[in-house]
């Protein structure tokens, strides 16, 4: 599916993953080493609560700020898993949340929408099939870029009808960090057709003045 998740920890791994992540801080490590020496009576003569009472002290603050960010980004991530989405489905637009749509589904976006996820752009109701893109939440650039079908692709426009038998094969290179780069192709009637960046939405942009 679609789905994205950026949180860190769930119900069941959340105390061993937090823990061991905050062992591996030389601070806490310290500490804990001191502990087990303490529980020595032959090496030390101090009680161990002096030193586990600072770091429990120490840890559940650590884990009470990280399960709260935690829970931030498990939020964020329901709502952008769970906004909404038009796609083609047998000569209907059809309403779907962006974690349901699949590889190969048709997606219809409007002015203002987010891209709902790394899609090739097959045609627009601009001239040309034209159309803006923001990529703020990418690179911090508030100018809008064009992107742009390929010109056999154009004539589709936004004809429900055509876009839902619009039949290809699309290769693509790996996914990977360039967000400057892309290369792949269009198998259509027939015809291998060069896909590059021009070509491509990338999930999380938002469409501009189109």
């Amino acid at each position: 599916g679609n789905q994205i998740s950026t949180s860190k920890y769930n119900l069941i791994t959340f105390l061993p993953k937090n823990l061991f992540e905050q062992f591996r801080r030389l601070a806490n490590a310290y500490f804990l080493f001191l502990l087990c020496l303490q529980l020595i009576p032959q090496i030390s003569s101090l009680a161990p609560v002096t030193t586990i009472l600072p770091l429990v002290f120490v840890l559940s603050l650590t884990a009470i700020k990280d399960a709260s960010d935690d829970i931030a980004r498990h939020r964020s991530d329901n709502q952008v898993n769970n906004r909404e989405t038009k796609t083609v489905v047998e000569n209907e637009l059809v309403t779907r949340k962006w974690k349901d749509i699949k590889v190969g589904d048709m997606v219809r976006l409007e002015n203002n929408e987010f891209v709902t996820a790394d899609i090739v752009l097959i045609s627009t109701s601009e001239p040309n099939s034209l159309c803006y893109i923001e990529t703020a939440e990418f690179d911090g650039e508030t100018n809008l870029k064009a992107r742009q079908a390929l010109k056999e692709t154009c004539a589709l426009e936004d004809h429900i009808d055509q876009l839902s038998n619009f039949d290809v094969g699309i290769e693509y290179e790996s996914p990977n960090n360039n967000l400057e780069r892309f290369e792949g192709n269009l198998t259509w009637k027939g015809k291998t057709l060069p896909l590059k960046n021009d070509n491509v939405l990338l999930h999380g942009t938002r469409l501009r003045n189109t």
